[in-house]
């Protein structure tokens, strides 16, 4: 019998499992007690590489890792039966490791971390960057569009990069977003006899890529490039639109009411161009967001703009409110950008939200604003009308250049 995860559900016939970092110096590097681990395991599980580095043990069993990995691992614990089991790891398995994807699965008191010099510790060591001084990002088993959402000039960023493509996939993005004045500097085999170092420009990485790229390598990046805003309210012209898009002032006053979070999951619905899911995206990392629009054409541009403003993580779900918000996870805030006087959002947005969850809905049609002053009665919450006006020539001299005035509902599930 299994939980919800796929694992056994019974704590008695769930193995408890020790996870032991191994860094590039290999079997040699770990010290007695940690081979004695090893070596007095039942089960020893790990990737082919890692088992290939133990001594052979009369009577050990030993499993590699299934893929893929997450789908697979509930089935391979359920076949190890109770007792200590090891699992062998690359440095520390809790940075970007399989020691966080078995504690998700497992619980925190059915998996010990042994780890290992991490090959972050290792690569600001050899950077001299303090852990204040540089963010870290994984690309493994990830789009590598998420390092676009990072960028900014004079940040460092130490970059786990997946295989020996990497270097290449991040120059390019770098080249592509004119930050080809970055400084890449490739550290291979941290912490091993055969460790290596070589530095470049993004632009000349793409113009002479070295030959030989080692198998475990760090990126560490000083960015060169353009300003870029990580608050909300980016320019209009950084999206890819039709005219159906939230305007930048309109869109910073609904992501202000949103109050994004991290870990929390926004609904946006009727979505346009994607921009306040987007915007929502790129407060945090582990931020979630669902993007809901009707039309084919819009719903394609919406990840579009996704990858290039750097959070492929965005869901676009293709179809109309209220069916399409039907099996969606549960939104701690929706915003409502098109499509409010549709029979039943307003209704479905309202019966989604759990406590404390946040609305935000945006009206430019008389039967929108209708609707809206209709739930504002109801429910209370802030009505407001939002106009936004810009400086343009106005025959030989300058002029305002009113748009659309906005109704605005925002309102906070209290119970």
């Amino acid at each position: 019998m299994t939980d919800a995860r796929g694992v056994p559900a019974d704590p008695e016939h769930r193995p408890r499992i020790t996870v032991v970092g191994i860094g590039a110096d290999g079997w040699n590097g770990l010290p007695p007690r940690l081979r004695a681990v090893v070596r007095d395991a039942r089960v020893l599980v790990g990737g082919r590489r890692h088992l290939g580095l133990v001594p052979p043990v009369p009577g050990q069993r030993r499993e590699t890792w299934p893929s893929p990995l997450r789908e697979g691992l509930p089935a391979l614990l359920d076949a190890l039966g109770a007792g200590p089991v090891v699992a062998l790891a690359s440095g520390d398995p809790l940075v970007s490791g399989v020691g966080s994807t078995l504690v998700d699965l497992l619980g925190a008191d059915a998996v010990s971390i042994e780890p290992a010099v991490s090959s972050v510790a290792l690569a600001r060591a050899r950077m001299g960057w303090p852990a204040e001084s540089a963010d870290v990002l994984t690309l493994v088993g990830r789009d590598p569009h998420l390092l676009l959402r990072a960028l900014a000039p004079g940040h460092r960023l130490l970059v786990l990069s997946p295989d020996r493509n990497g270097p290449a996939a991040v120059a390019g993005l770098l080249a592509g977003a004119g930050y080809g004045e970055s400084t890449m500097t490739l550290l291979g085999d941290l912490g091993a006899d055969t460790e290596s170092r070589g530095t470049a420009t993004a632009a000349d990485w793409l113009a002479a890529p070295p030959p030989d790229v080692p198998a475990l390598h760090v990126l560490a990046l000083d960015l060169r490039g353009p300003g870029v805003s990580w608050a909300t309210g980016l320019p209009d012209d950084a999206y890819e639109h039709d005219g159906q898009l939230t305007r930048r002032d309109l869109r910073a006053a609904a992501l202000a009411r949103l109050a994004p979070a991290p870990g929390a999951h926004l609904w946006d619905v009727g979505a346009g161009a994607g921009s306040v899911g987007i915007e929502w995206l790129r407060t945090h990392p582990a931020c979630r967001a669902s993007a809901v629009e009707a039309r084919p054409e819009r719903a394609a541009r919406v990840g579009r703009n996704a990858r290039r403003l750097g959070v492929p993580s965005l869901t676009v779900v293709e179809g109309t409110a209220p069916e399409a918000l039907a099996g969606l996870p549960a939104p701690d805030a929706i915003f409502v950008g098109g499509g409010a006087s549709r029979a039943g959002v307003l209704d479905a947005c309202l019966a989604a939200l759990r406590p404390g969850g946040r609305l935000v809905v945006h009206g430019v049609t008389l039967e929108t604003e209708r609707a809206l002053a209709d739930a504002y009665l109801a429910h209370g919450g802030e009505l407001s009308r939002l106009t936004a006006e810009s400086a343009a020539p106005l025959g030989a001299f300058t002029g305002w250049t009113p748009a659309r005035t906005v109704t605005q509902w925002a309102w906070t599930r209290r119970r």
